[in-house]
């Protein structure tokens, strides 16, 4: 092992995995637990006949850092070695990339996929490996896709299956799981456990080596007083409140400007909608704005929660006499928010205090790299223009550039955009990243020596995943957070709950392997059962309605469009209406351009109301052939014979959708349809 370049502390936690032991190794960020995978993934190939090597990630960068960074550069000389991301053509021939590689980098989904599909090229059975490494996989829970891989193979193990693959996890936290005593905090370890069919490992006899070699950053939380003024988000709350007396109805909601308002406005905009009252599902949704633009204003400068108000009343026409109420509120107090949003005098006093964190890192005889970690993508996109046009940030020498999820939508980011940003922030180019949670995991910057949470509410897993992407000596992580604020607090919880989850985790250790082994078994019986159970509640979901029954309406005109028996699915994705009829209801305008190129599809112009312009999806021309709008299920209301109803996704419809059959769609639709006039 000396001769690979591994720690005592490495060699420690791998040696169960060389006996072919499924574990899960658990070392903190910065230990080193993608090398350990490296030396077992090598001596398994050398000691395997036919052996085939998985290694699963949940962030599409995280792909291309272990193929170039890790398991390349230390395997390629023996072994082919291959990485597979979505935007590469190697996934739709998944199976014939497995059968052509000895170990293979990819994301779950695309396994999830291949397990899934019935193409030939692109299936695989779990069988067809032998070691599967899953990183970071404190994820395998609940509806996660690394948890539905392990649920098949849970499935197979409790039929008998003996040719399963070795399991091997990488995680620096498997957290508590919501628990908040010892007791509620092992069982979670334990269905962690279970889940991955796995033992949990650290190292005892090499801890006090590991602990001098992860550098630990320098904790301060930089915390401001409260606004003693606010009069912008003051106005905001005089405009709100008369919104409210216009809805007419006794209202109970929450606080303005919390997340528990937003909940309440959200419910209140269904409610209109099945009460297929408008007045107060349109005011509902305008509420959220404002909401918005309020939380805004506490996190960012005021200019941003106003050019975020702005930005939707510009793209909203009015439709009745209750839109041209809500936009002429917005229009008589434009300027007068305007010219609040511009009085420096009232500033967020965080932004102040933000400026200052950064500077005492970016100073001119110092070279830093920083990762500035916020909530939302429209965040990351405000602190990025605040960076670039304050002079004081742009004199210290700040270069900075975003970096969100990637994903389909106009607001993501392609994966090639989030390769180039992180090879810049890697080299000289960058040296701040202004991030979403997308860069807490596994991102492995090692000159990087500050790390900021800005505005930031979460768990104590992604509290000490941030913390170790400040890799440099003399590093700083820190909290920007109001005194006395939810994020000061749940920081503080945090801390508690990182302890907790050390002594979780050593009684699971403590426990004889004989309770391990039969804890773990009930836990996996329950696990399957309670699946089998949650499909089997899925289908009887899906057939509560015949889809003929199902009418379609536009969620802001209430103008009935379609029955849900016209509605087909594509690829079990792209939900599509099939009726020519439905042309007469709907319009097109700018064309989508969504960054990247699919197989089978490509994105036509977007799908609003005739009646009101309310923006339904878009178009998808399918197999260069089939026009057809495509859309989203959130923009309509549903007719049921139970009433009138709302869902976010159509995973949550309670009908069937069937199956798009593309050559009975073109015989229908053009009469001289040939099949040869495909090929």
């Amino acid at each position: 092992m000396a001769d690979f370049g591994l720690y005592d502390y490495q060699e420690e936690v791998v040696q169960r995995a060389l006996q072919r032991e499924n574990t899960i190794i658990w070392m903190p960020t910065g230990g080193g637990k993608t090398r350990a995978a490296v030396y077992v993934a090598k001596r398994h190939l050398e000691t395997t006949p036919g052996g085939k090597v998985a290694v699963l990630v949940n962030k599409v960068h995280l792909v291309d850092q272990h193929y170039s960074k890790e398991f390349r550069p230390r395997l390629e000389m023996d072994w082919k070695v291959v990485a597979v991301s979505g935007d590469c053509d190697e996934k739709d021939f998944f199976g014939c990339v497995v059968k052509d590689y000895h170990l293979i980098i990819c994301t779950a989904q695309i396994l999830e996929n291949a397990l899934a599909s019935p193409e030939m090229g692109k299936h695989v059975e779990l069988t067809d490996f032998s070691l599967l490494i899953i990183d970071e996989c404190h994820h395998t829970h609940k509806k996660g896709v690394y948890n539905k891989i392990m649920r098949r193979y849970l499935e197979k193990k409790l039929k008998g299956e003996t040719r399963l693959p070795q399991v091997l996890g990488l995680t620096a936290s498997p957290g508590t799981g919501g628990a908040k005593t010892l007791p509620k905090a092992v069982e979670h370890v334990l269905e962690i456990c279970a889940n991955l069919d796995s033992a949990i490992v650290s190292s005892k006899r090499c801890a006090h080596k590991l602990e001098a070699r992860v550098p630990t950053p320098t904790k301060k939380f930089d915390i401001i007083d409260r606004r003693p003024q606010d009069p912008f988000g003051d106005h905001l709350k005089f405009m709100m409140f008369m919104i409210h007396e216009y809805i007419g109805s006794e209202l109970k909601l929450r606080e303005m400007g919390t997340q528990e308002y937003e909940a309440d406005v959200v419910e209140l905009e269904k409610t209109g909608v099945s009460l297929q009252d408008r007045r107060m599902a349109q005011c509902a949704l305008h509420l959220r704005q404002y909401n918005d633009a309020l939380l805004i204003n506490d996190t960012l400068r005021m200019l941003d929660a106003f050019c975020s108000l702005e930005a939707f009343y510009k793209a909203k026409q009015a439709f009745d006499e209750i839109d041209i109420f809500l936009l002429g509120l917005f229009q008589e107090n434009q300027g007068e928010l305007k010219t609040l949003a511009s009085n420096a005098r009232f500033e967020n006093p965080k932004m102040d205090k933000l400026q200052s964190t950064l500077l005492e890192q970016f100073q001119p005889a110092k070279k830093s790299k920083g990762i500035l970690f916020c909530k939302t993508r429209k965040s990351a996109h405000c602190l990025d223009d605040w960076v670039r046009n304050n002079p004081a940030l742009q004199t210290a020498g700040i270069k900075a550039a975003i970096l969100t999820g990637a994903g389909n939508t106009l607001s993501h980011m392609t994966q090639n955009e989030q390769k180039g940003t992180i090879q810049q922030f890697r080299g000289d180019t960058l040296n701040l990243l202004i991030s979403t949670s997308v860069a807490e995991e596994g991102l492995d910057i090692q000159q990087c020596n500050l790390v900021v949470r800005y505005g930031l509410l979460t768990n104590e897993i992604a509290q000490q995943q941030a913390t170790g992407r400040a890799r440099a000596t003399d590093s700083v992580y820190s909290v920007v957070a109001t005194a006395g604020s939810r994020e000061e607090r749940r920081e503080h919880v945090n801390d508690y709950l990182k302890g907790l989850t050390g002594r979780a985790i050593a009684e699971v250790q403590e426990m004889t392997p004989r309770d391990f082994r039969k804890k773990i078994s009930e836990l996996q019986q329950e696990a399957v059962l309670e699946s089998m159970l949650a499909e089997n509640k899925k289908i009887k979901k899906r057939s509560c309605y015949d889809a003929a029954q199902i009418r379609l309406l536009c969620r802001n005109c209430f103008e009935p469009v379609a029955f849900a028996n016209h509605i087909k699915v594509i690829d079990g994705v792209h939900y599509v209406n099939v009726n020519k009829a439905f042309k007469g209801h709907y319009s097109t305008g700018g064309q989508v351009n969504l960054g990247k190129t699919f197989e089978d599809w490509e994105p036509g112009r977007t799908v609003s109301c005739a009646k009101c312009s309310k923006e339904w999806g878009m178009e998808m021309k399918y197999k260069k052939f089939a026009l057809l709008p495509n859309l989203a299920i959130k923009n309509f209301a549903l007719d049921t014979p139970e009433g009138r109803v709302t869902v976010k996704k159509w995973k949550d419809v309670k009908f069937t959708v069937d199956d798009f059959n593309f050559t009975k769609y073109c015989k229908e639709n053009y009469p001289s349809f040939r099949t040869c006039d495909l090929e």
